[in-house]
């Protein structure tokens, strides 16, 4: 066992994070711990990590649910297409392999959402197979560790990185290794002010002795933000004692695909009513509203590659607004709300505004 590995493996025995899917030779449960992982906050997967497998303890079950309860179920997490990919997969390890996980990275590599990175966790883990896995945490210990320069988002990253991962690997215990540096970069190989005073690595790190850990690692490209402006509008209309709106199908092609949100006016910056007034939607708006009634506050939510300003209006309604209907808008009733998967923007405004529908 090289000095790296040695040494990683008894800070990871002594520093570990009690996590529900340690300790488990589960490929599913690792599975999905790994797909929720990525892009969440530990605290945050822990949650939904527990409701999903209780919801669907093995993966035959995960298989029979439809994408919309698995999307309800996500909701809050972003980064819907990891949970669209889950069930594809899911399904494809149901009717290809009988419902027996594949035990090899390149054989996972062909399900539906799984690359290189989820595979190697589940294969290492799960089976002992000896491969790396590279996420931003390894990237970053690697990167310092061996003083490598290379951009971690250009085309030449891939290889090398692999190398240094493959150098360092424990062959003989691959899945308790590989926790181990990813803990690392997530507990003491942090992106800003690492203690690196008292790390057990200190004297196999080039970057420390080069002082140049603050520098590493390297990103070449920067994310090029798209601001968009939102104008929400929540029909509200009585029927038999039951208040019903109007909730839009998000489709292929742009952010939240599979969810539903409200009838929406898209513009380069929030409009006043007289600008609305120019739009076709707000023209059908207005045909059926007895009354718009803006909502004070102005929304912001932060992705990713977008920052989304978002307004919204009540509009409550006379009779015949369900004409507004279509192949993306449906007409749904308050007690069937709750059922419908929606993006973290409107699930967070419906919370904070639960009195909305006393008044339809």
């Amino acid at each position: 066992m090289n000095p790296v590995s040695a040494a990683l493996l008894i800070w990871y025995k002594n520093n570990k994070r009690n996590l529900p899917w340690r300790e488990i030779s589960d490929p599913y449960r690792i599975w999905i711990s790994e797909v929720i992982l990525q892009q969440t906050r530990v605290n945050q997967g822990v949650v939904y990590y527990k409701s999903f497998v209780e919801q669907w303890p093995d993966v035959n079950q995960l298989a029979s649910a439809s994408e919309q309860e698995v999307l309800k179920m996500w909701q809050g997490l972003g980064y819907y297409s990891r949970a669209r990919n889950m069930l594809v997969a899911a399904q494809e390890i149901v009717n290809k392999y009988n419902g027996v996980f594949p035990r090899s990275a390149g054989e996972l590599k062909k399900l539906r959402g799984i690359g290189d990175y989820t595979a190697a966790a589940i294969s290492s883990i799960a089976f002992d197979e000896p491969v790396a896995v590279i996420d931003g945490n390894v990237f970053r210990v690697l990167s310092r560790l061996f003083n490598e320069e290379t951009p971690i988002d250009s085309s030449a990253a891939k290889t090398t990185f692999r190398m240094m991962a493959d150098s360092v690997l424990d062959k003989h215990n691959p899945g308790e290794f590989n926790q181990a540096i990813m803990e690392f970069g997530a507990l003491h190989c942090v992106p800003k002010k690492p203690d690196c005073q008292t790390c057990p690595l200190q004297g196999s790190c080039l970057a420390f002795a080069l002082k140049k850990v603050d520098q590493l690692p390297v990103k070449k490209n920067r994310i090029k933000i798209r601001k968009r402006f939102l104008h929400y509008f929540i029909f509200l209309q009585k029927e038999q004692q039951q208040c019903y709106t109007l909730l839009r199908y998000r489709g292929s092609g742009d952010v939240w695909q599979g969810l539903y949100d409200f009838p929406c006016i898209e513009s380069d910056r929030i409009l006043s009513i007289a600008e609305l007034d120019h739009e076709q939607l707000f023209t059908a708006i207005k045909a059926v509203a007895t009354e718009i009634i803006p909502i004070p506050d102005i929304r912001k939510h932060i992705l990713t590659h977008q920052h989304l300003t978002a307004k919204f209006y009540v509009v409550k309604c006379k009779k015949g607004f369900e004409h507004l209907k279509n192949n993306s808008l449906s007409l749904v009733s308050q007690t069937e709300l709750g059922k419908y998967p929606l993006p973290r923007l409107i699930d967070q405004f419906l919370q904070e505004n639960e009195n909305l529908f006393d008044n339809c």
